[in-house]
């Protein structure tokens, strides 16, 4: 397995900062700093903009990765069909 990204929090991290464990994944030491600015603003929407694209914007790179990932390993699994039933 590969050494964590910056953007990883380790275990006890992620404890500390009660992450759900679906939660624990490559952008995890992002959603730290994003729950706790929440809270602190007592979940207002606006409050937090920085820190929420900052996540999202991992969670986007994170799934356009896997997705090349898999079509590296199974190219006919996201090709269109060009069998004619």
């Amino acid at each position: 397995m590969s050494s964590p990204s910056s953007t990883t929090a380790s275990q006890a991290e992620a404890t500390k900062a009660h992450l759900p464990i679906g939660f624990r994944d490559h952008c995890s030491a992002l959603l730290i700093p994003l729950n706790m600015c929440r809270r602190e603003n007592k979940f207002v929407p606006w409050q937090c903009d920085h820190e929420r694209h900052e996540y999202e914007k991992c969670q986007y790179d994170d799934l356009m990765a896997r997705m090349k990932e898999l079509a590296k390993q199974k190219p006919d699994a996201i090709a269109p069909s060009t069998h004619s039933h």
